[in-house]
């Protein structure tokens, strides 16, 4: 380029700081021009430095540019190349208008000489860290400036691995192999640094890289030159800092720190910890403060040091921050009068609570994979592998942590399963005993592992070619699904002060109530403490797994009208007092008792395990084809007469014994698997005769709403009908997603359900996200058509679509009451039900929706 062709030297250089002034945007300043930008207007300490806009990136590669731009920064900073007493030398970086991968590396040692060298040397009190610096320097414009072939270079670098022995080599290469020497003036070294800068964004590597980012293919940078200040090894250096600590969420510098000069990126090494920055702590905590209240999140930020004083090479939001460091910024921002505290409620996602009520897995890579499965109860625990109830009871009653891993689970396991650390099964689905099981029970649980093979009869496991024993350690991750080979460290749980006062303000914000399916007193007063506000889902059946299945197996299976009478007896007993630790537990807060509703194979014994030859029979007589559909539920009641009358009179005279005590809980009977209306009216029936005849023998009559559980697409479109019968009305989704798409839960999830999602059928598991389209429409059906008929009727959802976020902000335009899910979830289904009224709050709103 000729003199009357060289652009001004100094038109478009930007000084750090005055881009915004001269109306310039990432397009022109790029990422990092941006950054530095907003670091000086905020008043932080930065490195001296200017940017060339994107549309005049090209200029710097002009010397008459390149030496304006030097003489800028030589005058922004006070120092000079080549000063001895104030040493200082230049460094080029580059930046797109979006954060990108695949950018050229920045060229950090622009001003070294042989002339300049000796006293940076001194200053440094360590040569070879100049050295390795100015070798890559050398490479750098050699390869991408001045023509000199790759391969050289290379070839070069291998037969002198001593950085002080490779500059000399590399300066001689250039001058035999170059198209000119290497220059050793700064200016001209600046000119050559962004001719390659360029050259490597334009090369077929920059555009491969764009490609794969899906940028635009002429998608330019910027160019920055800044000041790298020189200072002793001792109390100089390098590093990266977070704002918060990602363990306990607390306000710290969390980061590493290097000595020397910044080189490459990243930095080479595991640095040393901030503990030990030598000078600049207190403004590197002041400047994270700062901008903790500008990003309004948790910032990071890489800095340099320079004989002990701190200058930002970079800010910005941290990608990732911890759980533990969301919620603690969040209160500490509305406590500082920066965040509103609807905004604070919206700036936590509901699974960074999850991840906080549940042990995780501290995976560091590389951790063998044993199998992946269901994601079907969160939580994380490391143990040996029980195949049996019983063996999981033995290494418990040892103190062995143990996984139990089967086939398949029934109710007949589950003292097994509450004493393992962990479920596997091979089968079933999100919604399978296990996973219902292991969810109420706080246990993390993968299910649906179909590739996993189980034999019990050689105490083994395989899974593709590799075989685990009885005994042996694996680790079950219930949030991802995978379990892996061996002990992985398992991160407790760890829920601040902060999180309850987050959830407090959640509460605030949120429409739709939340309560908790609990079975026991000790699920429900877990529950309570998590924040529910009743109890949407007490299963009845499950009170009678274990050592009291016996109790409702023997009403079922009774021949005759005495032998049902008597064991009716026991079982009411035995429910009256399982009732009344329930109900202490809930104090006077709603809950919702589901009368007995069970497929029938989960009471009946297995083959052979019959007390004697007429029990084998009679179960024989019993046992159905398609059990989930079966005798079940409200059907179940009606061909044993005395099933209903016997639970209630249990729950009501439970009622009666805790009210005693000054605890009133408000009660809802709720009758299942009602798909004809007048099912529900006979159940309802026999529900107030018991009433009555409790009353007429205590003397105290127990106030409570009758309602059903809404699980078929029937009851759903003859809601209106039911409302006539019914107080309220609670959606089953789990059993009304099966019926709706005609799927079974525990086999479709492991089998076919992976296949769709691949290929796009769906966009979820409707057993983890409620279905918008199919189940949400009955659900709003159902609705409106209860509500036309009963238009104080409490509606609400039971299944595990309750606890879910994606499924609470399909739930809440519908107008439904409350939902109900797990009692480890309650937290989770707070912060989501907050954020779903705000998001509906904002949507009726906007300029779009107004009339």
């Amino acid at each position: 380029m000729n003199a009357a062709s060289s652009p001004s030297p100094g038109a478009h250089l930007v000084p750090y700081g005055h881009g915004h002034a001269r109306g310039l945007d990432a397009a022109e300043l790029g990422v990092h021009g941006m950054e530095m930008d907003s670091l000086v207007r905020l008043g932080l300490p930065t490195v001296p430095g200017l940017t060339i806009p994107a549309s005049h990136a090209g200029d710097l590669t002009d010397v008459t540019v390149a030496r304006g731009a030097v003489d800028l920064l030589s005058a922004l900073a006070g120092r000079r190349v080549g000063q001895a007493d104030r040493p200082m030398l230049l460094r080029l970086v580059a930046s797109a208008p979006v954060p990108a991968a695949g950018l050229p590396p920045m060229v950090a040692g622009l001003g070294l000489s042989p002339a300049t060298a000796p006293a940076l040397c001194a200053a440094i009190g360590r040569a070879d860290t100049l050295y390795e610096t100015w070798s890559a320097t050398v490479r750098t414009i050699a390869e991408g400036a001045l023509g000199v072939p790759a391969d050289d270079l290379d070839d070069l670098v291998l037969d002198n691995p001593d950085p002080a022995k490779q500059v000399p080599a590399l300066l001689d290469m250039c001058e035999r192999l170059g198209n000119r020497p290497y220059p050793h003036d700064p200016a001209e070294q600046v000119a050559l640094a962004a001719t390659a800068t360029l050259a490597r964004w334009n090369s077929p590597r920059g555009r491969r890289a764009r490609t794969a980012q899906s940028l635009p293919a002429d998608t330019p940078i910027a160019l920055h030159l800044q000041a790298l200040l020189i200072g002793p090894w001792a109390r100089s250096g390098h590093g990266s800092a977070a704002s918060r600590d990602p363990d306990t969420g607390a306000f710290a510098p969390s980061g590493v720190f290097h000595r020397g000069v910044r080189r490459s990126e990243p930095p080479s090494g595991p640095g040393e910890p901030l503990a030990q920055l030598p000078g600049g702590a207190d403004l590197l905590r002041e400047a994270l403060a700062t901008l903790e209240h500008h990003f309004r999140t948790v910032a990071q930020v890489g800095f340099e040091l320079k004989d002990g004083e701190l200058a930002l090479l970079s800010a910005a939001p941290l990608s990732h921050p911890s759980p533990q460091a969301t919620v603690r910024l969040a209160v500490d921002l509305v406590q500082a009068g920066t965040l509103e505290k609807a905004t604070a409620v919206r700036s936590v996602r509901p699974e960074q609570v999850q991840a906080l009520l549940h042990p995780q897995l501290r995976l560091r890579g590389g951790e063998p994979l044993l199998v992946r499965g269901l994601a079907a109860s969160p939580g994380a625990a490391s143990g040996r592998i029980s195949l049996s109830s019983l063996d999981a009871l033995d290494r418990a009653a040892d103190g062995v942590p143990t996984i139990l891993v089967m086939t398949e689970t029934t109710p007949a396991d589950v003292p097994g399963l509450l004493a393992a650390a962990a479920v596997v099964t091979t089968g079933g689905g999100l919604a399978s005993h296990a996973a219902v099981v292991a969810r109420g029970a706080g246990r993390p649980a993968v299910c649906g592992a179909s590739s996993l093979r189980v034999d019990p009869a050689t105490s083994r496991v395989s899974v593709d070619g590799r075989e685990l024993c009885e005994g042996d350690v694996i680790s079950v991750d219930g949030r991802t699904g995978d379990v892996y080979v061996g002990a992985v460290e398992v991160r407790p749980a760890a829920p601040s002060a902060e999180l309850d006062v987050l959830l407090g303000w959640a509460d605030d914000h949120r429409r739709l109530g939340v309560r908790a399916n609990a079975d026991t007193a000790a699920d429900a007063a877990s529950a309570v403490r998590l924040g529910a506000e009743g109890i949407g889902l007490c299963r009845t059946e499950h009170q009678f797994l274990g050592a009291r299945l016996p109790l409702v197996r023997r009403v079922i299976l009774a021949e005759d009208a005495e032998d049902e009478r008597k064991a009716l007896a026991a079982l009411a007993d035995a429910q009256r007092e399982d009732f009344r630790d329930l109900l202490r537990a809930v104090g006077d807060r709603p809950v919702t008792v589901r009368l007995l509703d069970a497929p029938m194979h989960e009471f009946l014994p297995h083959d052979g395990d019959y007390d004697d030859d007429r029990q084998a029979a009679r179960a024989g007589q019993l046992r159905e084809a398609n059990p989930m559909l079966g005798v079940r539920g409200v059907r179940l009641a009606l061909l044993h007469p005395g099933l209903y009358p016997a639970q209630v009179d249990a729950l009501f005279s439970a009622w009666i014994d805790v009210a005693a005590e000054g605890v009133r809980p408000i009660l809802e009977v709720m009758i299942p698997l009602v798909s004809i209306p007048r099912e529900l009216a006979l159940a309802a029936a026999a529900v107030s005769d018991v009433a009555t005849e409790v009353a007429r023998r205590s003397g105290v009559t127990v106030a409570y709403r009758i309602g059903t559980m809404v699980e078929t697409p029937r009851a759903a479109l003859l809601a209106g009908q039911l409302a006539v019968h019914a107080e309220f009305l609670s959606f089953g989704t789990n059993d009304l997603t099966q019926l709706t798409y005609g799927f079974s839960r525990d086999d479709v999830e492991s089998r076919l359900l992976s296949d769709y999602l691949e290929r796009g059928l769906l966009p979820a598991s409707p057993f983890a996200e409620l279905d918008p389209d199919g189940v949400g429409e009955l659900l709003a059906l159902a609705t409106r058509r209860a509500r036309a008929v009963r238009p104080d009727i409490k509606i609400g959802i039971c299944g595990e679509h309750g606890g879910d976020p994606a499924s609470i902000a399909t739930l809440e335009p519908l107008g439904l009451d409350y939902v109900s899910c797990s009692p480890q979830r309650v937290p989770v289904a707070r912060l989501a039900a907050a954020q779903a009224a705000q998001a509906a709050q904002a949507f009726t709103i906007s300029p779009e929706r107004t009339p």
